[in-house]
C-alpha cells in the first residue's frame, strides 16, 4: 500500500508515493535522486546518510519516508545552491576529507552548528560531528576549517 507524500526538498515541492517500510534515505536517494546522503551502516551510527530536517540534523536511515510529508529537507545539494559556502571553501582548502564518503553528513552537522553558535570552541564543533564516523582523518583538519570559516564571518552559513 503507497502514500502519497507531500515534501520540499533543497527548496523544491515534491509529491512521491513510498511505502509505509521505505527509509527517508531510500526515498531521497531513489525517488528524488539526491545522492549526497550515503548508504552506511543503515543504523544510525555512522551518519554518512545525516540531512537537515526542517533545519536539523537527522539520520535519514532511521526516519521512514512516510514521515517527511509536509516536511523540508536539506541535503548537502541545498546548502551549496549558489556556490560552495565558506564552510565548505575551508574544507577543501584545508584538505579537511580523504575519501570524502564521510564529508555530506559532517559538512550538515558543522553547518547546523554554524546557524546556531556562529562563534563555535572546538570543543563544540567535536561535539557536533561527534556522530559522524570518518576513518580516514583524525578530524582535526575538520574541526580547523570549521573554525576558519566560523572565524570568516557569517558568509560560513550561506
Amino acid at each position: 500500500m503507497k502514500h502519497t507524500i507531500e515534501m520540499k526538498v533543497n527548496g523544491e515541492a515534491w509529491v512521491i508515493d513510498v511505502s509505509p517500510a521505505e527509509s527517508l534515505l531510500e526515498v531521497l536517494r531513489e525517488k528524488v535522486g539526491v545522492k549526497s546522503p550515503k548508504i552506511g551502516c543503515e543504523r544510525g551510527d555512522c551518519g554518512s546518510c545525516t540531512i537537515l530536517y526542517d533545519g536539523k540534523t537527522i539520520r535519514a536511515c532511521l526516519a521512514l519516508g512516510v514521515e517527511a510529508d509536509g516536511h523540508e529537507v536539506t541535503t548537502l545539494e541545498g546548502i551549496g545552491h549558489d556556490g560552495l559556502t565558506t564552510l565548505q571553501e575551508k574544507m577543501v582548502e584545508m584538505s579537511s576529507f580523504q575519501c570524502g564518503f564521510c564529508a555530506p553528513g559532517v559538512v550538515l552537522s558543522a553547518h547546523e552548528l554554524l546557524q546556531h553558535e556562529p562563534h563555535p570552541t572546538a570543543g563544540q564543533v567535536q561535539e557536533a560531528i561527534s556522530g559522524n564516523l570518518c576513518r580516514c582523518t583524525g578530524y582535526d583538519s575538520i574541526v580547523d576549517a570549521v573554525l576558519e570559516a566560523a572565524r570568516i564571518g557569517p558568509r560560513a552559513v550561506s
